[in-house]
């Protein structure tokens, strides 16, 4: 059951194996030019189910010591992830204690693959999903490693490297795009991301834009179902 879970899983993992690759490796770089030993990316990789906020987390390391702030910025970057969980409460049921790392570990990367992807009907849906969000946990977290083992030794600049992450997400969104039905939900998030980004300003849209998004996806639920049959 295991194994033929794992090589179910695998396939769905090779993409965001190559992503996480260069990311990974990236952030690695990253915090290892910014003055930090590999421990701490290999650590935080390990720890930190969100690559936007690891690298954010590279200028709150070098920061004054305020953890209010700190905590405030952590939940308004991870906020998506209430919302992916609430999405993924119906997929979680039936799998036992394997549910409480399939939580733990879910990224956008990983959301995206168990939500999205077909499993075959003779697999475990339950160790389908806890080894593509374990394929995808260790992806990462060598890749981060081997960025801050071998960063010292690569002399560039790198100042801009954090725009990788922003790059990320676009793909995934012209991922998750060519593989809708209709684009209704997609039209919702970024219409519901720009109003708010507009009234809120770039440091504050966030929560109400998720919070935006959330009404409307509920409020247009039964329609939503309708156009995807």
């Amino acid at each position: 059951m295991k194994r033929k879970a794992l090589k179910a899983a695998f396939p769905h993992t090779i993409p965001i194996f190559t992503g996480f690759f260069f990311l990974g490796a990236a952030y690695g770089i990253y915090m290892s030019t910014s003055g930090f030993s590999f421990v701490y990316p290999m650590l935080m990789s390990l720890l930190i189910s969100g690559g936007s906020l690891e690298f954010v987390a590279v200028e709150m390391l070098l920061s004054p010591f305020a953890p209010v702030s700190v905590f405030v910025m952590a939940v308004l970057i991870q906020a998506r992830h209430l919302f992916y969980g609430i999405s993924m409460l119906d997929k979680f049921k039936g799998t036992g204690l394997k549910k409480f790392y399939l939580i733990f570990g879910m990224c956008d990367e990983t959301f995206s693959v168990n939500y999205t992807a077909d499993i075959p009907k003779d697999v475990d849906k339950g160790w389908f999903m806890f080894f593509v969000t374990l394929l995808n946990q260790l992806y990462w977290c060598a890749s981060a490693t081997l960025g801050g083992l071998f960063g010292s030794l690569i002399p560039f600049d790198t100042s801009g490297i954090s725009f990788v992450m922003t790059a990320m997400f676009v793909v995934i969104f012209l991922e998750q795009w060519l593989k809708e039905k209709t684009h209704i939900s997609s039209w919702i998030g970024l219409i519901a991301s720009t109003v708010c980004l507009l009234i809120f300003g770039a440091d504050s849209f966030m929560l109400p834009s998720m919070a935006a998004i959330l009404i409307l996806l509920t409020v247009l639920q039964k329609k939503l179902k309708h156009t995807e049959i």
